[in-house]
């Protein structure tokens, strides 16, 4: 007797871009629970360098990353045509950065990430695209 496999509709899909391994860990085993579909990155180069991004789902990116920060990350991706919404994460932001992100149209969840407010944000972005 053989079983059949049901494939369910697809987990949404979030973009991590953080090169904190406790971090990125915590996130994928949090957001898993949720039922969300978690694709890691540690620096913006290999998002960047990646030719299979979701047409649906959310971007987080960390702002402090090797390389390029959050927001360039996001300049690039919007020049190759990715328009996932997306959400900044950080440390104590200062006035210029918050500026930065206001104009990119992008909200910003300050670390330490110890309330759920990452969690609605990312909620609210995926039920836009819904």
């Amino acid at each position: 007797m053989t079983a059949d496999l049901v494939i369910g509709p697809a987990r949404p899909c979030v973009i991590l871009v953080d090169d904190d391994p406790a971090v990125t860990h915590a996130m994928q085993f949090s957001f898993d629970l949720e039922g969300l579909d978690v694709r890691s990155f540690r620096d913006g180069e290999s998002v960047l360098a990646a030719d299979d991004l979701p047409q649906t789902g959310c971007l987080i990116l960390d702002h402090n990353l090797p390389g390029m920060d959050g927001l360039a990350l996001l300049e690039g991706l919007r020049a190759t045509g990715v328009r996932l919404p997306a959400i900044l994460i950080t440390t104590n932001p200062r006035t210029a950065l918050r500026n930065r992100a206001a104009a990119a149209g992008v909200p910003i969840i300050e670390k330490p990430l110890l309330t759920d407010a990452l969690l609605t944000t990312v909620r609210k972005a995926l039920a836009r695209q819904a």
